[in-house]
């Protein structure tokens, strides 16, 4: 009979942690292409993905921190973003959505009680859209991913 064997680690043993995958985790390494404004804030991205702010938004760059309204001429804050890559992208348990830029640019979009907040759109993927509130509600990609056989 075999004796068992004792290990004895020195230190405090860490618990696992748990990880989690973003929903938004497709926009991580895109490019922001270009910005449109107008009743909504519209971010388009080198991949096809596209997010829509329709309730305020900040944005919080190394110098200053702005807080951007859809009908605003907010063009020279998002203007600053134009060809940067999305370090992160991630939404909290409440709804709000934070997506970091590589030159250390944060944007932030937090719920609003009354008003679908943000949407974000990826041709691979489902709409996820900010529902009044915080609650996310996700809607399948209708697109065919795959070539009919012929004949």
């Amino acid at each position: 009979m075999k004796a068992a064997a004792t290990v004895q680690l020195e230190g405090p043993v860490e618990p696992p942690i748990e990880v989690r995958m973003s929903p938004l985790s497709p926009l991580v390494g895109q490019h922001l292409e270009y910005v449109r404004l107008g009743d909504a804030l519209v971010l388009s991205f080198s991949r096809g993905s596209q997010i829509l702010i329709e309730t305020a938004a900040h944005l919080t760059t190394p110098d200053a921190y702005t807080r951007l309204l859809p009908g605003d001429d907010s063009s020279d804050a998002l203007a600053s973003l134009l060809g940067d890559v999305v370090s992160t992208a991630q939404t909290a348990d409440d709804g709000e959505l934070t997506i970091t830029f590589g030159a250390g640019y944060e944007l932030r979009v937090t719920p609003d009680p009354e008003l679908e907040s943000w949407a974000f759109t990826n041709p691979d993927g489902p709409l996820i859209v900010c529902l009044p509130g915080g609650e996310l509600a996700f809607w399948a990609n209708t697109r065919a991913s795959t070539t009919p056989n012929a004949g």
